[in-house]
């Protein structure tokens, strides 16, 4: 699943090649990406003639604000305008694909096309159909989405003090990887980058998060933020099913600055001890069993 690293990636690239776009036609033959809706119709009418004013990312989840318009039923000029949000959620394998002509060719498991007045496509692609786009005013848009009214810090966009970190890890008395990768605690982190993240720090998974010394907090402070950084300069990860791509449609190039994920065997890049993979909480976790503490 995309993880804050890649969302971002496509945030920005969103930014750049999107906004202040205005929709023309919107085509959705996928029931399921759009299963919030009661009908294609309904989410169809809510995005033509619209314009996008800008993207935000909340965690995981893409936000493109949409021009304000009268809502549905309303009557009269006069009548209070309504700003609404294109939700979008890329799921396990959702890809948002730019396209500049309508004549390139759709990918395969193509599910939503938008196009735009002043040419060129948004493309929605999702083989296996958990991402979804759904489109909500944007004063309900907790209420749509309950999981946004209870996200963490944004470890990009809420700089904090260490003792702040440390007092917040020392509040919760969990286990590392399992803080790291609470959403309410932390927006964005996922099984790859906690791995990651942990080992930059030189600490275990499975240390209580209220053990830590105050150097061992400013360790993971600090590597939380370089390494989710870093990995948004390389343009995300993608690992050996390619499903996650940019906006352009290329790979991300991270993995090949991965430290342990997804090296079982390989020699650690600090000590050369081999990189081990234990199963935690349903889960593959990669580690340096010997500089990781």
């Amino acid at each position: 699943m995309p993880e804050l690293p890649e969302v971002e990636t496509i945030r920005r690239d969103l930014e750049k090649e999107v906004a202040g776009k205005k929709i023309k036609e919107v085509e959705a033959t996928g029931v399921r990406t759009i299963r919030r809706h009661k009908s294609k119709k309904d989410f169809v009418s809510r995005l033509e003639g619209r314009k996008i004013m800008g993207i935000q990312r909340r965690g995981k989840y893409l936000l493109l604000k949409l021009e304000p318009q009268a809502p549905p039923g309303s009557a009269g000029a006069g009548a209070p305008k309504q700003s609404d949000v294109l939700v979008v959620h890329l799921g396990m394998s959702g890809q948002l694909l730019r396209a500049k002509s309508a004549k390139e060719p759709l990918p395969k498991h193509t599910h939503v096309v938008v196009t735009f007045t002043q040419g060129g496509q948004l493309r929605y692609v999702d083989p296996r159909t958990f991402g979804e786009l759904f489109v909500t005013a944007a004063d309900d848009l907790e209420d749509a989405v309950p999981e946004l009214a209870h996200l963490g810090f944004d470890p990009l966009e809420d700089v904090m003090s260490w003792n702040r970190f440390g007092d917040l890890l020392n509040a919760r008395k969990v286990k590392l990887k399992q803080l790291l990768m609470d959403q309410k605690f932390i927006a964005g982190i996922g099984n790859m980058y906690a791995d990651e993240i942990l080992w930059a720090a030189g600490l275990r998974y499975d240390r209580d998060s209220d053990s830590l010394s105050s150097q061992e907090v400013r360790r993971l402070y600090r590597s939380m933020v370089e390494t989710l950084q870093e990995a948004i300069k390389h343009r995300g990860s993608s690992l050996a099913d390619e499903q996650y791509r940019d906006l352009f449609g290329e790979v991300g190039d991270f993995q090949s600055q991965h430290k342990v994920y997804d090296r079982e065997g390989e020699a650690c890049r600090r000590c050369r001890n081999p990189i081990v993979r234990v199963k935690w909480q349903g889960r593959s976790t990669f580690l340096c069993e010997q500089c990781q503490v």
